[in-house]
């Protein structure tokens, strides 16, 4: 499943980047945007009680043309408490390549690549104490735009993928393009 999101998410950039090319012909027209998300989230340790709540995420980016972007995430909020052990989101943050395949005028698919890092609170009886992991981080999504300036959207993203525990996030949100 992994290496099928991951070869996935290369075909989605590397089309983006081929397109760019074959439209070099053709001027630019760079578009900064700005969204914000319910953040659902997941926190999976080995050996572990899970977790998951729901954040907020605030997304901006800056997309070059019809089919590659760049983008950054900053999310933030939520704890949940299983077998005595309690767990608190601090924050997460990551800059990401988004490969895009426009499926119609106000239709899209995208995947996202790049790094993360995740920060969390953890409680355990008196013990408390804070973890702050970095990772390759992926995803995918589809956007519909409801105005010229506005769309709706939800991704999948795995934050942290390491060889002790798993961070994901499903999000649903509206991004605003300027």
């Amino acid at each position: 499943m992994k290496t099928l999101a991951i070869s996935s998410v290369s075909a989605l950039l590397a089309a983006g980047a081929l397109s760019t090319t074959a439209q070099a012909q053709q001027p630019m027209s760079i578009q900064p945007y700005i969204g914000g998300d319910a953040m659902f989230w997941e926190l999976n340790p080995d050996g572990g009680p899970s977790a998951e709540s729901t954040g907020l995420r605030l997304r901006g980016g800056v997309q070059f043309n019809d089919y590659f972007a760049v983008e950054g995430h900053l999310g933030t909020g939520g704890s949940d408490t299983n077998r005595g052990v309690e767990f608190e989101l601090d924050h997460v943050v990551g800059a990401y390549a988004k490969g895009i395949l426009p499926l119609g005028d106000q239709f899209r698919l995208y995947g996202l690549a790049g790094v993360s890092e995740m920060e969390g609170s953890f409680t355990v009886g008196p013990f408390e104490g804070s973890e702050r992991e970095t990772d390759f981080s992926y995803g995918a999504g589809a956007e519909f735009d409801l105005t010229p300036n506005l769309a709706v959207g939800a991704d999948y993203m795995r934050y942290l993928d390491q060889d002790d525990s798993t961070f994901d996030a499903a999000s649903v949100g509206l991004t605003y393009r300027f």
